[in-house]
Formats: C-alpha cells, sequence, structure tokens
C-alpha cells in the first residue's frame, strides 16, 4: 500500500489504526492495518516504507486523516536467554498522528 492508497482508504473510513513498528538500527516501519490484516506501506520503488523518527512519521502523514496510531515494539523475549516460556507480548503504545510541538 502506498501513501495514496492510504489517504483513500482512510477517507473512506477504513482503516483501523497505523502502526509505527520500530525495528533493529532506530529506524520504524509504518502498516495500516484495515479489517485486521496489515498492510505495510511502501515507498515509491515499492519497497517497505522507512522512517527515522516518530516526527518523520507525522510530517509524512500530515494529509492523511487522523486515525488510530500506535508506537509498537515487537516482544524481545523470544531473544532474551533464560526467560522460560512467557507469553509473547508486544510493546504497544497510542501515540498522536499530530505533532506536540
Amino acid at each position: 500500500m502506498n501513501l495514496h492508497q492510504l489517504n483513500s482508504e482512510a477517507r473512506a473510513g477504513h482503516v483501523d489504526e497505523l502502526n509505527l513498528i520500530a525495528i533493529e538500527g532506530g529506524d520504524y516501519l509504518l502498516e495500516a492495518r484495515i479489517k485486521g490484516r496489515a498492510h505495510p506501506l511502501a515507498d515509491a520503488r515499492g519497497e517497505r516504507l522507512r522512517v527515522h523518527s516518530v516526527e518523520d512519521a507525522r510530517q509524512l502523514l500530515q494529509a492523511i486523516p487522523q486515525v488510530s496510531m500506535n508506537l509498537t515494539h515487537w516482544s524481545v523475549q523470544d531473544e532474551m536467554c533464560g526467560m522460560g516460556t512467557h507469553p509473547e507480548e508486544d510493546l504497544k503504545l497510542p501515540i498522536s498522528q499530530r505533532s506536540a510541538w
């Protein structure tokens, strides 16, 4: 899904939420959830859209109608030694799509 498609889906009220997913190296990926399915956002080359900060994501999404947005960190429990068996839970924090500055 590209930004134009995201804009169309958001205007139609189909976007359940946007997730800004923290990945290794300090970058973030964006995905839209529509009817429970993840739709990764792609750049002009068709590759996964990466941003370098929450503010970069907010600037990129300025023209998109306001929808629920979350900052998501995947569970690291499977990478930790000696943790035993615990249910994996991603950290998902609601954030504002518009800058607080």
